[in-house]
């Protein structure tokens, strides 16, 4: 086994939609820097940013009750749902950029427009989603919502989950036209090519094994190469640590102080995939309902269209599970191993906390396939299990923390970036959003690590994203003139493709 040493600018760990992201960002804004990417995988985009790995929502609170709670009086409060839109916003103006510059072709390829919907039945779900929508459809964000409590309206919307329901419990649903469905899996892949063609180095079936600080202040990365058994030392100026569920390690393995009083929880997930064509071309929207009492958010039920490998599909779930892998590829330590001296008693007092949802996830993994049924047909109510086959879905880690509001060992559901002092050295750990969200994060990454470069880039980011730095939601002539660009340079407008496929019943989804 040979050690071979070598030295560049920046080093991005793991190959998914976020080191993709920063990846395409700096190479814009410094194309002389020297960039290496390194993939314990055998490609691109295979673990979380894979398409059958995640729901492919283009999260922008257009549909999911989790981002607008109702406060004490009764009111809605809706900032965390404009927080959300706006950061899909930043995403959708920087792939338009990449259109327009022609760094990425097709994006029909990984993007298609597709209605979102709520979908809420009792009447106390019904006053709240009514509620809901008069709270966010006057907001410019969330121009064109519809809202309706009437049978005949929702068989037109939705005549797959209206047909043969004889519940006579009240229900009612949202819908809003321009929600997307995005392939995150198709996007890394090209993201990377492009990359790759700007003579980023790629390097996969590499795994890192080991980061720690130099005497000179660079950062070393152990990596070995899976094919050969060679061990190499790769020295860089700037780390980013961007994979998924392995980045709590190679944190931990970093040394830096922030690292402390971090943990993560393992969430897996499974989804169900229709294998009739003729109940796939029966549906056409993303649907959301509400979750389950003790349920974490990326459990809320969703029926959704999805475009994948040019074939419409159809997926309901997902269905929660826990593993104590921290990837689908990982190790059944990784959750036991992640416990250090100094975050030991975060993650107990989390576990006193998250009772319920220990419950909950035990409950999930225990249910056949009949009671998955089950849950399938309170959204189609003559679902046929013949129909339908289990997708295993991703890995999720939520981070687990010490917060001033929460306290000690609470449970966050949402993206995290953690990073040296000095910005040498960054982490995203966490999930939904996540890939929704991935050009403000990374764009949160290089405010956190380049403060001193910031003036100097404010005018190339301004190019790619020109509402950076300026609320959407206070520009609304602002706002209607990005969407309007972003729609036209993405397809987004009006649907080119009429794809009617379902997935081949004998394709492997693991």
């Amino acid at each position: 086994m040979s050690n071979i040493q070598k030295k560049t600018d920046v080093i991005l760990i793991g190959a998914g939609v976020m080191s993709a992201t920063l990846g395409s960002l700096l190479k814009e804004l410094v194309p002389d820097w020297e960039i290496k990417v390194f993939e314990q995988l055998p490609k691109a985009g295979e673990e979380s940013s894979n398409e059958w790995n995640n729901a492919g929502t283009g999260h922008a609170a257009l549909c999911e009750l989790n981002y607008t709670n109702e406060r004490p009086d009764g009111t809605i409060d809706i900032s965390k749902a404009i927080k959300v839109n706006e950061q899909f916003q930043v995403s959708l103006q920087f792939w338009t950029y990449l259109v327009n510059s022609k760094l990425i072709s097709n994006p029909q390829d990984f993007i298609m427009p597709l209605p979102h919907m709520s979908l809420v039945q009792g009447e106390n779900n019904v006053a709240f989603l009514k509620k809901r929508f008069e709270a966010l459809s006057t907001n410019p964000l969330f121009k064109g919502m519809n809202f309706s409590d009437d049978p005949e309206k929702l068989m037109e919307w939705i005549p797959l989950i209206m047909k043969d329901r004889v519940s006579d419990e009240p229900i009612a649903a949202t819908k809003i036209d321009s929600g997307t469905d995005v392939n995150f899996g198709a996007l890394t892949r090209m993201l990377f090519e492009h990359l790759n063609s700007k003579n980023v180095e790629l390097n996969y079936k590499h795994s890192v094994k080991n980061i720690k600080r130099t005497s000179d202040g660079l950062w070393e990365v152990k990596v070995r190469n899976a094919d050969s058994g060679t061990v190499e030392r790769h020295t860089a100026k700037f780390v980013f640590i961007g994979s998924g569920g392995g980045s709590l390690h190679l944190l931990q393995k970093s040394g830096i102080p922030e690292r402390k009083n971090i943990g993560g929880f393992p969430v897996s997930g499974l989804f169900m995939v229709c294998n009739n064509p003729d109940v796939v071309a029966q549906h056409e929207a993303k649907v959301y309902g509400k979750a389950k009492v003790g349920a974490p958010p990326m459990s809320v039920p969703h029926l959704d269209t999805r475009y994948i490998d040019n074939k419409k599909s159809l997926l309901f779930g997902p269905f929660a599970g826990f593993s104590p892998r921290f990837l689908k590829t990982g190790s059944l330590l990784d959750l036991l191993t992640s416990v250090k001296p100094y975050n030991v008693f975060t993650m107990l007092a989390a576990g006193a906390k998250n009772m319920p949802l220990t419950k909950y996830l035990i409950q999930q993994v225990m249910l056949s396939k009949e009671k998955r049924m089950e849950e399938l047909r309170e959204f189609i109510p003559n679902a046929k299990s013949e129909d339908w086959d289990i997708v295993v879905a991703g890995q999720r880690v939520q981070v687990i923390k010490d917060t001033e509001a929460g306290g000690k060992g609470t449970l966050q559901f949402g993206t995290e970036v953690v990073s040296a002092a000095d910005g040498s050295i960054a982490a995203l750990l966490g999930a939904s959003p996540g890939a929704s969200t991935a050009v403000h994060v990374m764009l949160e990454v290089l405010e956190k690590c380049f403060p001193q470069h910031m003036n100097e880039w404010e005018p190339k980011i301004k190019e790619m994203i020109p509402s950076y730095g300026i609320s959407l939601v206070d520009n609304p002539t602002f706002l209607q003139e990005i969407k309007t660009s972003t729609e036209q340079t993405l397809g987004l407008s009006e649907k080119s493709n009429t794809l009617v496929d379902a997935p081949d019943k004998n394709k492997s989804f693991e």
